[in-house]
């Protein structure tokens, strides 16, 4: 009999408890998660845990306690780690094993072998990470907590660990998390926000440079953990020096000081919506899980409608005279054109009420396919390619993904969008970096809009070219640059610099150190320099060897075949150095320490973690013969799936020999987009065509298999929605009312659609027209702008963009009655917009 802690399924469970402790500093967070194992049953077990983690982590460290025993870990080669820690399990020694998963770099696997009965052991992991900077200002850390079924696609090879991880419902997990974080800042820390309820911040320095905060409650586990810490002077550049560590080899990676430099560049403003030039690419996931709501909950927008919304805003952006296409994946892939077109009120239109009719209905999430078709289509001469990549990131081939990328890197640049709780660092950040683009991700109460149009912003600016860095150090001191440093330089981000300094300085009591960034704007010329001091800081974790390793890391397995001997030597020593994982090496440890082997045989246990549904609300799929009604149900199948689905699925067929008498107990992925997610067992009724041939086709089906069946013998249709279910619809906000009104050439009709939209009569509108002889386009445009800077000045984020093409098309056309338009338009309204907004 079973005791200790179950899942929903009355299977033990010997994890615990997770406890995660934070320091950050500055935008590095130096990460310990500690795993608390107890067995409770009569003989032996293996748990294992699969967890995600960010792709961009370094994972430096891994310790067991065992029987009041500290044991540290040591970083080996991959297969030499799994062998010492299989022959470990087999002569009855407890083994411990960290592993990076082949899912793309962002999950892993942490096993702990032969816990005896009673035994309670506590495994810990550490790691650090770069802290990105949001818009605000804010650092933002986040501890992932959802992991979600990769899909595979057809045809690929490969083994994804995600897809066996056993699930329970929301809310069933029987183990807890905590975490709490110190955090410091020489530029003092202002205030704390998350998506979790916290404790007050607890400032432990008079001037407010350092303080802690815990989480007040065990969080849900359907959500990333995120903390957003606010510094009084975020944009201030910093450079950090760190000492080598103790018994390395000088000249070597670990056995030199490190420096990492902080700078943010102040690139000039360009002048929006002037540039015609550019190829504009937008590749959206409509695979099932889209539907998914953005925030988690239930009445929230979904994905599909959020992304939709997105598209309908970057497309107003776009300037006149650029050409754009628009695709679409799942398991299969559909574009708005054959190639890209060119940008007029005719392809606008289409596309847009093409937009409008887009739904999260192509199965599931096979990206490599369409990205392939993407580079296959000529580029437009004199339009630089701009791709924009919109997806949740379930996808088990990553490397593939990138890989194919980076092969093009040359001749577009790549914006990627992470949409929801669990979208894969690896994948996300991996094909911006092999494309000089960005990434960016929405969770929580996060909105699209405004991250995916300041990457369009981003796309808009002319080239930065010619970046070069130049140090100044004193005489018997260099610099080594780690990686190739910085290649791509947008506004508003950070510039990351990580070196090497080799040898001493002469004298050696020299105080400062410098380096500039040099790189050029279209004729102009710009630098940003920083004087840092050369004083190393001590400590014994090296956060910044390690991030410097993981990015040295990161370029060389993205850049090098690993199955040559000479590329997987770099590797292996660049990892086996620093003690930062890798996807060659592992980390393992075996305790030696008991006197006698454990006794019995050993049963695995795999951690379950938290099952996620695509769907906030359950639909109903009929199912029927192809071209017929569908009949009476024949079986019911009730309970949350991908598609939450009340599955009454009734199978008739005229001739009675077709139907195969016998009903059969399946396990049915109730997941139209990962077939190897949650599955529940049903009775079906299938074609006695279909039993004939044999149990491969009545068995547990396989990837896509589950569509191809239903497809085959059954019509799924979904019925009207019920009125509780419009009621969820979110409504169309104001701003997108009156932004998707907006002509290509940014200007807008003097209609009831617009007068509507501005909350007044039409006939008010042309009444208050300042002149009969002005094109009632020119009012109607003053009208919209003055609009946007007081009714949604809280989302310029949003129409910024657009609010430029509007300003300068109508500037050039109204003329001196452009301030008389303004101030009837501000009467009409009732708003005070001033004349610097049409730049009088």
């Amino acid at each position: 009999m079973s005791c200790g802690l179950l899942n929903s399924s009355n299977e033990p469970v010997p994890l615990r408890s997770g406890s995660v402790t934070v320091l950050i500093r500055g935008f590095v967070a130096d990460v310990g998660c500690e795993l608390l194992y107890k067995n409770d049953e009569q003989g032996p077990v293996e748990a294992v845990f699969v967890f995600p983690v960010d792709a961009e982590a370094a994972i430096y460290a891994f310790q067991a306690r065992l029987g009041g025993t500290c044991i540290q870990a040591q970083l080996r080669e991959k297969k030499q780690a799994q062998e010492l820690y299989g022959d470990a399990l087999a002569g009855g020694q407890s083994s411990f094993l960290l592993q990076q998963e082949r899912a793309g770099g962002d999950v892993f696997s942490s096993s702990l072998g032969n816990l005896s009965p009673g035994e309670e052991a506590a495994l810990t992991l550490r790691y650090v990470c770069e802290l990105p900077l949001e818009p605000d200002g804010a650092a933002r850390y986040m501890l992932p907590a959802v992991l979600r079924p990769r899909y595979t696609p057809h045809g690929w090879d490969g083994e994804d660990i995600t897809q066996g991880v056993p699930r329970v419902p929301q809310g069933e997990l029987p183990y807890t998390l905590n975490l709490s974080a110190m955090l410091q800042s020489p530029h003092g820390i202002d205030r704390v926000l998350s998506n979790c309820s916290l404790t007050p911040l607890s400032y432990t320095s008079g001037n407010r440079t350092s303080a802690q905060v815990s989480l007040a409650e065990a969080p849900p586990w359907d959500r990333d953990v995120e903390l957003l810490v606010y510094y009084a002077e975020p944009h201030k550049p910093s450079a950090v020096l760190e000492v080598g560590l103790p018994g390395a080899e000088p000249g070597s990676l670990m056995g030199d000081p490190a420096v990492m430099v902080t700078l943010l560049p102040s690139l000039p403003e360009a002048v929006l919506g002037q540039s015609p030039s550019g190829e504009f690419i937008f590749l959206l996931d409509r695979s099932g899980s889209m539907r998914c709501a953005l925030d988690g909950r239930d009445r929230s927008i979904q994905r599909i409608d959020s992304a939709k919304e997105t598209l309908v805003l970057l497309l107003k952006s776009l300037p006149l005279g650029c050409y754009f296409n628009i695709y679409g994946f799942g398991s299969r892939f559909e574009s708005f054109y054959p190639q890209s077109v060119a940008y007029t009120q005719q392809t606008m239109a289409e596309s847009l009420q093409r937009i409008q009719q887009l739904q999260a209905d192509l199965g599931g999430t096979e990206i490599l396919a369409p990205l392939r078709a993407i580079y296959r289509s000529p580029c437009q001469d004199r339009h630089p390619r701009q791709l924009f990549v919109f997806t949740d990131g379930e996808v088990g081939n990553t490397k593939d993904v990138i890989t194919e990328v980076q092969r093009h890197q040359g001749s577009h640049r790549c914006f990627s969008f992470g949409i929801g709780e669990g979208a894969s660092t690896a994948l996300v950040k991996g094909i911006a970096r092999a494309a000089g683009g960005s990434a960016e991700f929405i969770t929580g109460q996060d909105r699209m809009q405004p991250k995916a149009l300041q990457s369009l912003k981003r796309a808009l600016q002319p080239a930065v070219t010619g970046i070069s860095l130049c140090w100044d150090l004193p005489p018997g001191m260099e610099a080594a640059l780690l990686g190739r440093g910085p290649e791509v330089i947008f506004p508003g981000q950070r510039c990351l610099i990580y070196a090497q300094l080799r040898g001493q300085p002469q004298p050696p009591d020299t105080a400062m150190g410098g380096v500039t960034l040099q790189y050029r704007i279209q004729d102009q010329t710009y630098k940003e320099t920083l004087q840092f001091p050369l004083q190393p800081q001590d400590g014994d974790r090296l956060p910044v060897h390690r991030l410097a390793a993981k990015s040295l890391l990161l370029e060389l397995e993205g850049a090098v075949d690993t199955r040559s001997e000479r590329d997987r030597h770099q590797v292996l020593e660049t990892s086996l150095s620093s003690g930062v994982v890798c996807s060659l090496t592992a980390y393992v440890g075996v305790g030696t320490e008991r006197g006698q082997p454990v006794q019995g045989p050993l049963v695995r246990q795999d951690i379950p973690l938290t099952a996620f549904y695509a769907a906030p609300r359950r639909k109903n799929l009929l199912c029927s013969p192809m071209g017929r009604s569908p009949s009476v149900p024949m079986i019911q199948v009730q309970g949350p799936s991908c598609v939450s689905v009340d599955c009454a699925m009734a199978c008739n067929f005229d001739n009675s020999s077709d139907v195969q008498v016998e009903s059969r107990c399946l396990l049915i992925p109730l997941c139209d987009t990962h077939p190897q997610g949650f599955q529940r067992e049903v009775q079906l009724i299938f074609p006695a065509k279909a039993a004939r041939s044999g149990p491969r086709a009545i068995q547990k089906f396989s990837s896509g298999s589950t569509e191809h069946v239903l497809r085959k013998y059954c019509k799924l249709r979904a019925p009207p929605e019920t009125t509780s279910q419009k009621e969820w619809a979110p409504e169309e906000s104001p701003l997108l009312r009156l932004v998707s009104l907006q002509n290509a050439d940014s200007s807008w009709d003097l209609d009831p659609q617009l007068a509507a939209a501005l909350g007044v009569s039409e006939t008010s509108a042309r009444g208050r027209m300042p002149s009969k002889d002005m094109a009632p386009s020119i009012w109607a445009t003053v009208l919209a702008v003055v609009w946007l800077h007081s009714r949604a000045v809280g989302q310029r984020d949003e129409w910024e963009l657009l609010e430029a093409k509007a300003v300068g098309w109508v500037r050039g056309r109204a003329g001196p009655r452009l301030s008389e338009c303004l101030e009837a338009a501000n009467t009409l309204l009732g708003c005070s917009v001033g004349p610097a907004v049409f730049r009088l």
